[in-house]
């Protein structure tokens, strides 16, 4: 810094000013803070500062961005930049600090932490510059004018709080000199910084600032009668008080001069603890003027010693534990003794931090609190009297009275009973996270003091400490031996038991597996190999979807469970049921899980179920069987009874005789024609119980399908059935079929008979053959049609539906059913197509391989399956 510089910094008419605002040891001024929080957010950086520049240093009375103000309060002006602003009265800008070698100096000394600066002047009336407001950045930038306008802008908005500053000072100063004399001799007292008492002859007292403000009093007794009845003091145990002689005052009015008595007084900030000395105060005369003691006020000196007392016993108490509860009942009776309280007590957070447990406890010798230990719980939640509250809260819990809380919690008024008469909870951490609570309590009442939890956290930060390392250790033990339990366990189980880590790609991969994972895989995988990649891809192709999805639940959190099949490395596809529960620990996903081989319970289900389904089947064939066999008895008794009751009855005529020969030869033709019936049912019978069967004989031939159509409509018109109806045969020249000629013709009959039957007079019955690389014939009429709940039926063993049963048509149940096992007997199919009032329409198709006659046919088809008559 050059001549002009320090001349000009330090001009004594400038410092005068900078003294008279004052600033310098003013505490926080609202304007100044303001400016500088505005000043980051307009200029966009991270610190802006207000300093005032003395003659040898740099004081910054406000800040922001800055973590810790008072590690910048005061610097020399060899490490200022603002005193360039002040020596030049004109702002200052560096775009680059670290670059600039004129400032190189000073940002190496400051660690480089200053790239960026800009800094304008700050003015009291009359143009002295006293200091400045600037801007820091950690980054190199380019100030603009803008910016410094801005800057300059604000500068302008703290010079009016200079100006109303130096404004009251000067009133101040005028005031204060008019009452100068008067107030010497108080001034005199108050600039002492021992705390000190006198009264003259008449009691009346003068009491000066230190002492006033040690009793937190503005408004101290005036003699020493109204003192007396106001503070009463005590000897140093804090709990015997003394007697009017033992005061000091007392003693000093007595002419007893002394030094180093130690009092304690009680204040509404709580018990403050004196050195005091005391003297008479005589004329040379030997007249007594009155008495003067002063007191030094060393409670925060006595705190300090006891908690560094406490601290060493806590050291010592820790160091000797061989356990947490042994820490922790050390720590609680090395904090009590040293502080004199009754009672101390340790409670540990538990792992889950559900609850919290007391694991020591310590109460002074000779106290008895039977009372108040005797019942007492072992277990808090959260925000539970004193130690929940403390937990809860992160911070320190007192009960400053507790006969001033008769409605208090249980365990307050158990304290009371017991003469406790305050308590102290601390919260004692590791970082953020509480481990566990110190608790106190007095027989006195004690109201709530910062200082001297303050000075306890630096107890709890050393039992936390002690604690968190005490706690993994044991944690790491347990943990030890819950593993080695853990795998015996896992040893003796026959499951493949696994732990699997979530990546944040949404990956799996294995971090645990059992011995058993040969359980799922056959034999052990190789080694190095990720197993659960390993299964995945080695999952069944039908379950992969499924396999997915149950990776996809437990990737979202939520506990999976799947049995699928997965191919082992022997070659074997096993059935394995596996469970999956996720766990976080911090930010990571974990799911634990376990795989079981369930194949022998698949294969037995799977035989069950065959079995099963095999006995309902078997049940319902039965089932069809009965009910054939019923309906095959109600048809039989019907169409069997019915002609024989006629051959019996004519029979029953001709044996009376007495009949001509005309009468005689038309009864004889009756009973032969039902015979022809009879014997056409016993032949329909015998064919359905051989096609049933499968010995049926079947001879294909090549075979004219168009003759066969033809000849069966002229049979069933000579039979003089088709009189009053038209029927008609619509066929190409020729169609042709490998087929069996009988059972053809069997099958036109039969079709022909039902379209005659249900087909009124004046209706039509149009036959149609196909030819083609699958000939059919196909029989349509015009009748009444067949009700849909019987169309799925009709083709079914003695199947009559409710069309016939109403209008009363005859027949055996057995037609359909023929057609059908004809057709299947050709490797064909038979369609039927009808509506209710519409006629039906029935198309008998033949296989393709019928359209070509083979090399080689089996003379005899295996039986169709059966289908049979199922009553609804």
């Amino acid at each position: 810094m050059g001549a002009n510089d320090r001349e000009r910094i330090g001009d004594p008419k400038r410092l005068r000013v900078l003294r008279a605002t004052g600033l310098l040891d003013a505490p926080a001024v609202p304007v100044l803070d303001r400016v500088t929080r505005m000043a980051t957010r307009l200029l966009d950086v991270p610190v802006a500062m207000v300093s005032l520049i003395t003659g040898d240093r740099q004081v910054v009375i406000s800040t922001a961005g800055v973590p810790d103000p008072q590690a910048v309060r005061e610097n020399p002006l060899a490490r200022s930049l603002c005193r360039h602003v002040v020596a030049d009265s004109a702002p200052l800008v560096i775009d680059d600090a670290r670059g600039d070698g004129r400032w190189h100096d000073l940002v190496e000394h400051s660690g480089g932490r200053p790239a960026a600066y800009a800094g304008v002047p700050l003015s009291a009336p009359g143009e002295q510059v006293i200091g400045a407001l600037c801007v820091i950045d950690a980054t190199a930038r380019a100030w603009d004018r803008e910016q410094v306008q801005t800057l300059e802008d604000l500068a302008a908005v703290i010079e009016p709080e200079i100006a109303l500053r130096l404004s009251r000072a000067e009133a101040a100063q005028a005031t204060a000199h008019r009452q100068q004399e008067r107030t010497f001799l108080r001034a005199l007292l108050d600039s002492l910084e021992v705390s000190v008492m006198a009264c003259d002859e008449n009691g009346r007292l003068v009491i000066n600032r230190p002492l006033r403000e040690s009793l937190h009093t503005d408004s101290p007794p005036a003699d020493v009668r109204s003192w007396l009845e106001t503070y009463r003091l005590y000897a140093p145990d804090g709990r015997t008080p003394l007697t009017i002689e033992e005061m000091p005052l007392a003693r000093a009015w007595a002419g007893e001069h002394f030094t180093g008595q130690q009092v304690i007084t009680p204040t509404d900030a709580g018990p403050r603890r004196f050195l005091v000395n005391g003297r008479p105060i005589d004329t040379p005369e030997g007249r007594r003027l009155g008495a003067v003691i002063a007191g030094h006020d060393i409670t925060d000196a006595h705190r300090i010693a006891l908690l560094r007392e406490a601290q060493q016993s806590v050291t010592r108490a820790l160091a000797d534990a061989a356990s947490s509860q042994e820490a922790a009942t050390g720590v609680a009776a090395a904090v009590t003794e040293a502080l004199g309280w009754a009672y101390g007590e340790y409670w540990q957070v538990v792992e889950d931090e559900t609850v919290i447990t007391r694991i020591g406890s310590w109460t002074r010798p000779g106290r008895d609190l039977s009372s108040f230990t005797a019942d007492h719980p072992d277990v808090f939640a959260r925000g539970q009297e004193l130690p929940g509250l403390a937990w809860e809260r992160g911070e320190p819990a007192w009960v400053a009275d507790t006969a001033a809380e008769p409605d208090g919690s249980p365990r307050v008024r158990a304290g009371l009973r017991a003469g406790l008469r305050s308590a102290l909870a601390l919260p004692v951490r590791s970082g953020e996270q509480v481990l566990g609570v110190l608790a106190f309590a007095s027989d006195h009442p004690q109201q709530p003091d910062d200082d001297l939890a303050g000075l306890l956290d630096g107890v709890c930060a050393h039992v936390g400490r002690y604690m968190e390392r005490r706690r993994a250790e044991e944690l790491a033990l347990a943990l030890a031996e819950s593993r080695r339990r853990f795998e015996r366990v896992l040893s003796r189980i026959d499951d493949d038991v696994w732990s699997a880590e979530v990546a944040a790609d949404g990956a799996i991969h294995a971090v645990y597996r059992n011995r058993q994972a040969a359980t799922v895989l056959g034999r052990p995988p190789p080694q190095g190999v990720d197993t659960v990649q390993l299964i995945a891809r080695r999952v069944h192709p039908d379950d992969r979807a499924a396999y997915t999805a149950f990776l996809d639940t437990l990737r979202s959190g939520e506990p999976a469970g799947l049995e699928c099949r997965i191919m082992g490395l022997d070659g074997v596809t096993r059935w394995i049921w596996t469970r999956g529960v996720p766990r976080r620990e911090a930010a990571a996903l974990f799911v634990d899980g376990i795989s079981t081989d369930v194949t022998d319970r698949h294969e037995l289900a799977e035989q069950r179920e065959r079995l099963l389904a095999q006995h309902r089947r078997q049940v319902e064939r039965l089932r069809q069987i009965d009910e054939v066999k019923n309906q095959f008895l109600r048809t039989v008794n019907h169409e069997l009874r019915t002609p024989l009751t006629s051959i019996h009855s004519y029979l029953q005529l001709i044996r009376e005789g007495d009949l001509d020969a005309a009468t005689q030869a038309r009864f004889l033709e009756v009973i032969d024609r039902n015979s022809t019936r009879l014997g056409q049912l016993l032949d329909e019978l015998l064919l359905m119980a051989s096609l049933n069967a499968g010995n049926a004989a079947f001879t294909p031939s090549e075979t004219d399908l168009v003759a066969l159509a033809q000849n069966a409509v002229q049979a069933i018109t000579a039979q003089g059935r088709t009189e009053h109806l038209t029927v008609a045969v619509h066929a190409p020249a020729r169609a042709t079929a490998w087929a069996d000629a009988g059972r053809i013709r069997h099958a036109l009959a039969h079709l022909l008979d039902n379209a005659v039957k249900f087909t009124p007079p004046g209706g039509r019955i149009d036959v149609t053959v196909t030819a083609g690389p699958a000939p059919a014939i196909e029989v349509a009429d015009t009748g009444a049609g067949i009700d849909p709940h019987d169309l799925e039926h009709v083709s079914d063993d003695f199947y009559r539906g409710g069309t016939a049963e109403q209008q009363a048509i005859g027949g055996t149940g057995v037609g359909l059913a023929l057609v059908r096992r004809i057709a299947d007997m050709h490797g064909g199919s038979l369609r039927i197509d009808s509506r209710p009032g519409r006629g039906t329409r029935v198309r008998l198709v033949l296989s393709a391989a019928a359209a070509h006659p083979p090399e080689r046919r089996s003379r005899r088809r295996p039986p169709p399956p059966a289908r049979q008559h199922r009553r609804r």
